[in-house]
């Protein structure tokens, strides 16, 4: 606020309130009171020392309205209320040079005594502050903890060294068309306060639909790389196919063999590299695999790709949609925005199990580059109740090989085949998530949840594998938790 209109404004301050009572303290944010001088109900001394817009004025508001947006008192609101109620204000002044304005309380207590305070506003922009003076112009109470001699809890007062600085709001506010000067900063200040948080609402909007945008990129990114790994389905099958179509004439020498190509015109001989230590009948049955497992990716990430496409697409029009909202300022539509952009509900768990996961306590929450959800057991006993109350019996689980450590669970609810990234960022977290957790390298174990058994009589947590793979990784925490 300029100088001049803070001294306007006491000046109304001291005409309306001088020789009237405290009545109640409201506190309206963490750096905001609104003090009745049990008048009309409507007119409270509303001040304000956040430092982006200190301020001070005559506010009129029904009580009840004030009650709605009050919060409880912090320990700084208490000691006014203890301090000033029943007090008169004698005196509000303005200090000449500065823009810090003092007000003066006197109350006769029981015994016959005067009981004096000073209640210092100082609308000094970073240093704005309120502090509670006694009659020695000591500090006895603070709303913001500042550094600077004379600003401390105990000390004596002293204005602070450090101007205010100039911003866009130090200029003389005009009365205008309005009641009083304090009407008229109340409607100014209002509006810059609308203003400053719809910004902040359209920056948060802003920012989260672009996080939603990169977040579905780098997913397609990575589910195009996945579906580039497995390779070509049927290429795969033809080499499956042309290994027995040659068991018989294959020219083998090591790792080299060569064979006809009966698929391509004049039947040319090709060469290919296979394990020497392996038959060409289980090199055939491993393409024929890695056909079947391109195959059924190719499918599923076929699938996923677009269905991220679709929303991609979604995004970027909602994208256009906040541009234009913020470029007209439509503060309903942007709220509206931001209620349609809020994570919607999950949909009501289909079992017991996927509820239990839901309410489960004691179990961190990832989400897979692939979109797999990961849970990491805390506990022994965390680990227990993840692992047969939780998890069903085609989810994967994992847990270091040699070492205590957290029960992992990759949740598959459609039974595919997890894919290779979602085992090593499983693997990683349960590394990470025992007691080898600081080596370099660790082994995990895998299996699916239905190989996995309690040990009779054992203590929760411990359990027995009928059948498991082993996986070296090194122990992190690569995806973010939920």
């Amino acid at each position: 606020m300029h100088p001049d209109t803070i001294r306007e404004i006491v000046a109304e301050v001291s005409e309306a309130l001088v020789n009237r009572l405290v009545g109640a303290v409201l506190q309206l944010d963490s750096t905001s009171l609104a003090i009745d001088f049990r008048g009309r109900d409507t007119d409270y001394l509303f001040l304000s020392v956040n430092p982006a817009l200190p301020r001070l004025y005559l506010i009129s508001r029904p009580r009840r309205e004030l009650e709605k947006q009050a919060c409880p008192l912090s320990a700084f609101g208490q000691a006014i209320r203890s301090n000033l109620s029943g007090s008169k204000l004698i005196a509000a002044n303005k200090d000449q040079h500065e823009r810090i304005v003092r007000f003066s309380f006197r109350r006769h207590e029981e015994t016959g005594e005067a009981h004096e305070r000073v209640l210092v506003v100082q609308l000094t922009g970073r240093s704005a502050n309120l502090l509670l003076l006694d009659e020695h112009d000591r500090v006895l109470h603070a709303c913001r903890t500042l550094k600077g001699e004379g600003q401390q809890t105990g000390t004596q007062y002293e204005p602070p060294h450090q101007l205010a600085e100039e911003n866009k709001t130090d200029f003389v506010l005009q009365r205008n068309s309005f009641a009083s000067l304090s009407a008229a900063a109340d409607a100014y200040y209002q509006g810059l306060e609308a203003n400053l948080a719809f910004d902040d609402q359209a920056a948060k909007a802003r920012s989260s639909l672009r996080q939603e945008i990169s977040r579905l990129r780098k997913l397609r990114k990575h589910l195009e790389s996945d579906l580039a790994g497995h390779g070509d389905p049927e290429g795969h099958k033809r080499l499956g196919d042309l290994l027995l179509a040659n068991i018989a004439t294959a020219e083998r020498r090591g790792h080299q063999v060569r064979l006809t190509d009966f698929y391509a015109d004049g039947a040319p001989l090709i060469e290919i590299e296979v394990d020497e230590h392996t038959t060409l009948q289980d090199e055939a049955s491993r393409n024929f695999a890695r056909y079947g497992k391109a195959k059924r990716a190719r499918q599923q990430v076929s699938a996923r790709l677009k269905e991220s496409a679709d929303k991609l697409a979604e995004l970027q029009r909602r994208e256009i949609t906040l541009a234009q909202i913020l470029g007209a300022r439509d503060e309903p539509a942007l709220k509206k925005f931001i209620q349609e952009q809020s994570p919607r509900k999950r949909a009501p768990a289909s079992s017991k199990k996927e509820q239990a996961a839901e309410k489960i306590p004691g179990v961190r929450r990832y989400l897979s580059s692939d979109g797999y959800e990961i849970l990491v057991g805390r506990g022994a006993k965390d680990n227990d109740h993840l692992t047969f109350r939780v998890a069903r019996s085609y989810d994967l689980w994992l847990h270091s090989a040699d070492y205590p450590g957290s029960h992992v669970i990759v949740q598959n609810p459609k039974r595919r085949e997890v894919p290779h990234r979602t085992l090593i960022e499983a693997a990683q977290l349960a590394a990470k998530f025992s007691q080898a957790g600081s080596d370099a390298k660790v082994n995990v174990h895998h299996t699916e949840r239905k190989f996995v058994s309690r040990i009779k009589g054992a203590a929760p947590g411990l359990v027995r594998l009928s059948s498991f793979k082993t996986i070296t990784v090194q122990p992190g925490e690569p995806i973010e938790r939920i």
